[in-house]
């Protein structure tokens, strides 16, 4: 991937921690659209129908996954950090509710293949990890922040 370019002096705060969870997000689309077309492939000629809906329903539940890390994160870059843990964590409870809901409601069911849900959603959480720790590892974040400096003289 490209290296992002360190911000200019002026820029406003937090934009390099927002290039970072942009790029971050972006990846992380691709990784679950690339999730969705090869885990329905596979799933189609694995288990047929329901491997191709198991597929779709692993990269959905992926994507909602991912989406809503990254777009907590966003959303709290220039916040406090009891800001920023209120958010992550009411997010993070969000997911897990939503996650048995739809494990609750789908059991009834048996139009997907459980084994390629499950496969094609643990690619998409274990990618996603990765994926978020490279875009931090590749990010371009001052260690400090310089202040508005003023023509002061002693």
């Amino acid at each position: 991937m490209t290296e992002q370019v360190p911000d200019a002096p002026d820029a406003p705060r937090g934009a390099a921690e927002q290039a970072v969870l942009r790029a971050a997000l972006r990846d992380c689309l691709i990784l679950v659209g690339g999730l969705a077309v090869l885990g329905s492939v596979v799933g189609l000629l694995v288990a047929g129908l329901p491997g191709l809906w198991g597929a779709l329903i692993g990269a959905a539940l992926a994507a909602f996954f991912c989406g809503t890390t990254v777009w907590s994160m966003l959303y709290t870059v220039g916040k406090g950090a009891t800001a920023m843990g209120a958010v992550v964590m009411g997010s993070w409870l969000a997911k897990m509710i939503v996650l048995i809901v739809v494990l609750v409601v789908i059991t009834q069911f048996d139009f997907y293949d459980r084994v390629v849900l499950f496969v094609v959603l643990l690619l998409g959480a274990v990618g996603s990890a990765v994926l978020d720790y490279r875009a931090v590892r590749n990010g371009r974040m001052p260690y400090v922040e310089p202040e508005a400096t003023t023509d002061v003289k002693p």
